[in-house]
């Protein structure tokens, strides 16, 4: 028997190797026809481009990550992610660069990279670099799953992947999060699926990017601290980090249906989801200057309030992403009703800031441009000084006959006044796309980055039956102006390769299902829309809960009634706000100066830095209520408020009123 197996596998390797020569054969003559340039040829040229394209063409996925590159304002940074087409799990492991100028997405590959996985998390830190941690991978039907440990750090200027070793550092997880605080990076919570439970995490990791070793600190066991949790918004602050809201299971009594034999109610023990509401505060205590290079910071949770008009009904899977101070959210799900069929959910396409300072929620929505208000600005402009307008137009019209010039040339090259340096010029320039003033498509975990001001929403999932639809699109809003919402590109779904029983929503009546209806029903990019029409207005979609002054912070309240800084208006831009409010700005961080140090030694230009970079975070801080008070004006057929104090010339009197 020994011999004849020899026999048979001697044979089956001389096949194989007679069948790879004949591919390589084959593969010479494709080439030396490509060559020659045959017209038979084309399709098979086609072909092999198409792959090539594909191999490098940014695929739709969920559950990646999305930042903007640290190192370069015009580039976004997108890693991992998973795609299920109803039958099969694809996980990846590409790192695509999106270039915003070009609106193009470029491949990187390295042999030294991250494994395949999603549900990872990774942050940038103040260094520049990025840090990316944990995940998962299942197999292509998911019958098994595989946490991650590993951490890694990519440098955003080379694109080089480098896996830190460590003696001692998380466990396996996903669904946790990361954020920065000075020289640490801050790693909270996620969760662990085995083939038995999935457990739930609240331990905190710091890693120490200068010693490069991570620290995991122990409280007391009084100490109070969030539960465990997943998928919570986990933002920056100047003294820590803060935490909002997350998902889990918790355990619950549930009636079993059966009575037993003393005549009691059977009960069983389940797991119900639970969307956390809370809010806490992290706050880190640097070690001290002459401290040894190993000694650890000190940790404290602090849990604050509830939010104030926080997104209602509660929601898990909303997207999050910071910028200046605030968290952005956008989508989510709502889990209505969980019946025997199965889960009814409710998906959201509504976009919230929340003020991190004032642990409140603002929601934005889109605005379209005001023609209205200017025009009115315009000819009320025109009326008041209309002679002195036309005698000024005349002789710049005979000065520019006169040196044969353009009164178009010189009115560009005059130069606005007020603002000087240091205002920054690079304003970002968006290549010219398709502008909605409806938000995008209901969704959650979509991806969520902010670059530039500008907030890009990539991929999402939505569920409708029980099929899952993962978005391949990019969405862009410019959160300064509001002024719609920017199609940066969007690709039909592909098609569910799920069983029939999957496909089909409830059976008998889809069987009553006519064609006609079917074709009726509205779509958004090939993914259905809900029965309400999916795009309606948030001020009716979501009805937060506007909470009394009362249940604000007593510190927040009298800050606010003795806050002096200047404030910005409605309608006016940053540019103009720190034109008015220079001086104002400049006293106040001479008067910190002051208190601090007797002898300030910054230039003019310096101490003109640090005034703008308070009046832009004053501006920001300010956004969400000058925008409303923007809608209330424009609803009266307000367009603009002049103050009467800020014009010198216009003083008072009768001849004001004239």
């Amino acid at each position: 028997m020994g011999k004849k197996d020899k026999k048979s596998k001697t044979a089956e390797q001389k096949a194989r190797v007679a069948a790879k020569q004949e591919k390589k054969a084959t593969q010479k003559e494709k080439k030396g026809k490509s060559k020659g340039g045959g017209a038979a040829d084309s399709d098979a040229d086609d072909i092999d481009l198409e792959a090539v394209r594909q191999e490098y063409e940014q695929q739709a996925r969920a559950s990646a990550t999305l930042v903007g590159s640290p190192s370069n304002a015009r580039e976004l940074l997108l890693f991992g992610g998973e795609y299920f087409n109803g039958a099969l799990a694809t996980f990846y492991n590409d790192l695509f660069i999106y270039l915003i100028d070009k609106d193009e997405w470029r491949k990187v590959t390295s042999p030294n990279s991250p494994l395949p996985r999603s549900g990872h998390a990774w942050t940038r830190s103040i260094a520049g670099d990025m840090y990316l941690f944990g995940g998962e991978l299942s197999s292509p039907k998911q019958g098994t799953f595989y946490h991650y440990n590993d951490f890694w750090r990519l440098d955003p200027v080379t694109r080089e992947w480098t896996r830190i070793e460590s003696k001692k550092g998380p466990p396996a997880r996903s669904g946790h999060r990361m954020t920065y605080f000075k020289r640490y990076v801050v790693l909270f919570g996620g969760f662990q699926d085995t083939s038995q439970q999935t457990k739930y995490l609240q331990d905190i990791w710091l890693y120490d990017t200068h010693a490069f070793a991570w620290y995991n600190p122990v409280l007391p066991p009084a100490t109070q601290k969030p539960d465990p949790r997943s998928s919570f918004s986990f933002h920056p602050h100047e003294a820590g980090a803060v935490l909002y809201g997350g998902y889990s299971r918790v355990k619950a009594i549930a009636i079993a249906g059966k009575q037993t034999k003393g005549g009691g109610q059977a009960t069983r023990s389940v797991l119900k989801p639970l969307v956390h509401q809370d809010t806490w505060f992290l706050r880190i205590i640097q070690p001290a200057s002459d401290a040894p290079a190993s000694t650890p910071p000190t940790i404290r949770w602090e849990r604050r309030k509830k939010p104030v008009n926080s997104p209602n009904p509660t929601r898990a899977g909303a997207g999050q992403a910071y910028h200046k101070g605030r968290g952005i959210a956008f989508g989510g799900v709502h889990d209505v009703e969980e019946s025997e069929e199965g889960i009814d959910s409710e998906f959201f396409d509504t976009l919230f800031a929340w003020n991190i300072e004032r642990n409140r929620f603002f929601q934005l929505t889109l605005r379209r441009p005001r023609t209205a208000a200017k025009k009115q600005v315009n000819e009320r402009s025109a009326r008041k000084g209309r002679g002195k307008l036309d005698e000024e137009d005349l002789l710049r019209n005979l000065a520019a006959l006169e040196a044969k010039g353009s009164v178009e040339r010189e009115d560009a090259l005059t130069a606005p006044p007020g603002l000087e340096d240091p205002l920054p010029e690079d304003v970002s320039v968006m290549p010219m796309k398709t502008t909605h003033f409806t938000m995008p498509h209901p969704r959650f975990n979509a991806q969520l980055a902010v670059q530039d001001d500008v907030l890009y929403i990539f991929g999402g999932t939505y569920e409708h039956g029980d099929r899952e639809y993962t978005f391949d699109e990019m969405w862009a809003i410019d959160l300064g102006k509001l002024d719609g919402v920017q199609e940066i590109y969007k690709r039909e779904v592909e098609n569910w390769e799920g069983s029939e029983d999957e496909s089909s929503a409830s059976g008998s009546e889809d069987e009553e299902y006519s064609d006609a209806e079917k074709e009726d029903t509205p779509t958004s990019g090939g993914v259905p829309l809900p029965a309400d029409g999916g795009y309606t207005d948030p001020a009716t979609k979501d009805k937060t809960t506007v909470e009394p002054l009362e249940a604000l912070d007593t510190e927040d309240a009298l800050g606010a009634v003795a806050d002096t800084r200047p404030h910005p208006r409605p309608f006016e831009s940053l540019r103009e706000f720190f034109a008015r409010t220079s001086t104002g700005w400049q006293d106040i961080v001479l008067d910190h100066m002051r208190k601090g140090d007797p002898s300030p030694s910054q230039s003019i230009k310096e101490l003109r830095k640090v005034a703008f970079d308070h009046a832009e975070t004053m501006w920001w801080d300010c956004r969400e209520e000058i925008t409303a008070l923007e809608d209330e004006q424009e609803e009266a057929g307000i367009g603009e408020v002049v103050n009467i104090a800020d014009r010198n010339h216009d003083a008072g009197g009768a001849g004001r009123r004239r």
